[in-house]
């Protein structure tokens, strides 16, 4: 849940940056001169650019959020199984040893989205986010072509 918020927040704030900036294009744009008007058009990239990272962004998210919940209805979420340092950071071989389980699942099912979503949570953990990310992505679209979910 905190994690939700610290998002919604996120997105308003950006939001409202979007809107400011945006707001001074205009302004230089309704100024006329050469000058003034190219600036505008400038400044007006940053936030049609920002608005739809967030969007594409948030999209993700939604969808990742709902192959979480249907994994859940199913039972299927990943156990965490990673031990903790004293200090409180994850044990390196306990990663290696579960990322190496997910990896194996996955080339066994590879057209699963299921294997997929914990092979992304996997990544997660060990903090690989772009790889994480690209696990979510395949693990989406696979559901997304099997209506059925199997």
């Amino acid at each position: 849940m905190r994690a939700k918020i610290t998002y919604i927040v996120t997105a308003a704030v950006l939001v409202f940056y979007f809107v400011l900036v945006g707001s001074r294009g205009l302004m230089l744009i309704r100024h006329g001169t050469l000058v003034t008007v190219t600036f505008g058009i400038a400044v007006l990239i940053l936030p049609v650019i920002g608005v739809w990272f967030l969007w594409k962004n948030t999209q993700f998210v939604r969808r990742a959020n709902a192959l979480a919940a249907e994994l859940d209805a199913e039972g299927g979420l990943p156990v965490y199984e990673l031990s903790r340092t004293p200090s409180g950071r994850i044990d390196r071989d306990s990663a290696d040893a579960v990322f190496t389980k997910r990896r194996e699942e996955t080339e066994d099912a590879p057209n699963d989205w299921r294997t997929w979503f914990r092979l992304a949570v996997a990544y997660q953990d060990a903090r690989d986010t772009p790889r994480a990310r690209k696990a979510m992505q395949r693990a989406i679209a696979l559901r997304n072509s099997s209506p059925s979910g199997v």
